[in-house]
């Protein structure tokens, strides 16, 4: 029970994050990406570094860097790139076979060995979402598939980097939280100012729309996403992914009067099944870093020499 009240409160960042779309859309100024990504991760951090007051120590700022980088830094612009250049919906099936990059990226660094039932739901998750998603053939540009896979690999490596590497003595998932979303806001500044210039002039609808993707969207839905990593395996977290554009679809019909085909209702089911058939398969058996099989058989070794002696 406790394990099922701990997936339902990770699946709450994906569910929040598939709401971004209609936000932007609706409240944020156009063609503003890489700002509109500094402006969820950077002051969202701060405020969590305002409220732990703790600053990482000795490897892990090198760690909380490079976490920020791959969580946040990276994955935010290359997304990004991804929505404007590729036809609809595309970036988000791309985004959609995350749950594979984790399960491939799990067994090469956490060495957990991929299940069948894993790569099956993999697959037919990212087909559904597919049928939810794409709404007509288009020529794809090379440079935006390119960025939709590399968002979602940054993605994916981000999720079991932070399970492998776990947490420092004494730091809690809101404190790594504050760290990554900081050190991913000061990264995508810099690009941001460059590429699009000084910050736009904001109404009080926008800076509505901006409070609510930094505080709710980011703060709480990655604080809830990196709790949820340090509590389940990173498969199981993955898998949690599609629920995202499944959310955005939702939020279309409900909010913004977009029409569900028969089609698209069958293809949510499908992703859903899956989505619940991969945290089903990835709870059976425990998951093990490294680190903590190494704990286990010295542990092991030891019982064994004592009942020697």
């Amino acid at each position: 029970m406790k394990r099922s009240a701990t997936i339902l409160l990770t699946a709450l960042a994906p569910v929040s994050w598939g709401t971004t779309y209609a936000v932007t859309s609706q409240f944020l100024p156009p063609d503003r990406p890489l700002f509109t990504g500094l402006m969820r991760a950077l002051p969202a951090g701060l405020v969590l570094l305002a409220l732990t007051r703790v600053l990482p120590r000795g490897v892990w700022w090198a760690k909380a860097f490079a976490l920020g980088a791959l969580n946040i830094g990276a994955f935010f612009p290359l997304l990004f790139v991804s929505a404007y250049r590729l036809p609809g919906g595309m970036a988000a099936v791309v985004g959609s076979v995350g749950p594979l990059f984790v399960v491939g990226l799990s067994a090469l660094l956490l060495g957990q060995r991929p299940a069948a039932r894993s790569l099956v739901a993999g697959i037919v998750a990212a087909f559904g979402v597919s049928l939810v998603v794409l709404k007509g053939a288009g020529a794809l540009d090379v440079i935006g598939v390119l960025a939709a896979v590399a968002s979602t690999a940054s993605m994916a490596a981000g999720t079991v980097l932070t399970k492998r590497w776990g947490r420092p003595d004494g730091v809690g998932p809101l404190t790594l939280t504050g760290w990554q979303l900081t050190a991913g806001g000061l990264l995508i500044a810099p690009v941001a100012f460059l590429a699009e210039g000084a910050p736009p002039a904001l109404d009080g609808r926008a800076a509505g729309g901006y409070l609510y993707l930094a505080l709710a969207n980011t703060a709480l839905a990655y604080w809830l996403w990196f709790r949820g990593i340090g509590r389940l395996s990173a498969t199981q977290v993955g898998f949690l992914g599609p629920l995202s554009p499944l959310t955005a679809a939702v939020v279309g019909w409900a909010a913004l009067g977009q029409a569900l085909t028969p089609l698209q209702v069958a293809g949510m089911a499908l992703a859903f099944g899956a989505t619940l058939a991969g945290q089903l398969g990835a709870g059976r058996r425990p998951s093990f870093s490294l680190t903590e099989k190494t704990a286990r058989k010295d542990s092991m070794d030891l019982t064994g020499r004592a009942l020697r002696r």
